[in-house]
């Protein structure tokens, strides 16, 4: 009998997720995130369930021509844009947008001959320091991307630094703003925190990317309360129960001491399925639809949960170890990480089951 941990994915969620998303967004166009595997939902499973998105984003080559291969024939975004001359023609040959964000790419594309040009996006940095152009030299950089034969559309993004958080988006959308008036060309700021927040900042184009997968932007608010199905289900069962006595230890390093009598339940599920091992004694966790936690060292294949409370649980007991009935956000929080690490932290040993 195979190892009961398993991965459901219900792909009707993610659809409705998308509309969920699409009805904040007013009328921009759609990019659905999916790099990451679909944030570890599986490429081919993601790109059928979100038909309905205006195009795709990604950052993998080799996932772009995939989608490609898959059928897909809408506007693909690649994030982090090209990475050598030598990729240039496959953007071309795939009809990719890439995001522009250095003075190295520029001189490339300046460089390039290429049988059809590539659209961009002039990346700005307005905070993030991360990827991007100061704002003051976009006139600049624009001007040289419009003169070079290898370059079709030129647009402008920026990706919010703190939308998610309490510095808001007012700073950097402005700093956007100043830096690309009366300049022609598409723009899209918005990820899944500012478009479900700040409409505002929702442009030609948005790049919803956790909220399509049912999980929730910001550490205040659970995924339920904006609308937002969970599409992945981490599921196991209950392998062995064993009684404790007062004092008993728990797993590696004994880091749980059982402070009275207690029942617990070895889990078939572990760090190598993808489980954060760094998550605390009390991480919440479902036994036969009951919240419980969980209880000692993670280990590499098996955790313990706490069945004090849940009397008729017993081996063959089906554990939730996030999804449907226990917001991924709620095991992220607890395990000091975010549901996007969980999400695409999915080992590839762990079955996939597919729900409609």
């Amino acid at each position: 009998m195979a190892r009961p941990i398993r991965a459901i994915f219900d792909t009707g969620a993610l659809a409705g997720n998308l509309a969920a998303v699409r009805a904040r967004a007013g009328g921009a166009r759609l990019w659905a995130v999916v790099k990451a595997n679909a944030y570890g939902h599986g490429l081919a499973r993601a790109a059928r369930a979100l038909a309905a998105a205006d195009g795709f984003a990604l950052l993998d080559l080799d996932e772009a021509a995939r989608l490609r291969d898959l059928g897909v024939t809408k506007p693909i975004l690649m994030l982090e844009g090209f990475f050598a001359p030598a990729d240039l023609p496959d953007f071309a040959a795939l009809g990719l947008t890439a995001v522009v964000h250095s003075d190295e790419q520029i001189a490339m594309l300046e460089r390039a001959r290429l049988p059809r040009p590539v659209a961009v996006f002039l990346k700005l940095n307005t905070g993030m320091n991360r990827l991007g152009l100061a704002p003051e030299r976009c006139g600049a950089a624009c001007e040289r991307l419009r003169a070079a034969p290898a370059v079709g559309a030129v647009g402008f993004m920026t990706h919010f630094a703190d939308a998610d958080g309490p510095a808001g988006v007012a700073e950097p959308l402005a700093r956007f703003e100043r830096a690309t008036a009366g300049l022609p060309g598409e723009r899209t700021l918005a990820n899944s925190a500012a478009i479900l927040r700040y409409p505002q900042t929702v442009a030609d184009w948005a790049r919803p990317g956790i909220a399509l997968y049912g999980c929730s932007p910001f550490a205040d608010e659970e995924a339920g309360g904006l609308g937002l199905r969970p599409v992945m289900t981490l599921a196991s069962e209950i392998i062995a129960v064993r009684d404790l006595a007062p004092g008993d230890r728990v797993g590696y390093g004994g880091t749980f001491t059982a402070p009275a009598a207690m029942r617990v339940g070895i889990v078939a599920c572990g760090y190598a399925d993808g489980y954060p091992r760094h998550a605390p004694s009390g991480t919440p966790i479902l036994v036969d639809g009951q919240r419980t936690g969980t209880v000692g060292r993670v280990s590499m294949d098996m955790l313990v949960a706490d069945l004090t409370a849940i009397p008729g649980a017993g081996v063959g007991s089906r554990v939730t170890l996030w999804g449907e009935g226990l917001s991924c956000d709620a095991v992220a929080a607890a395990a000091g990480t975010v549901s996007y690490e969980l999400l695409c932290a999915l080992a590839a040993r762990v079955p996939q089951v597919e729900r409609a």
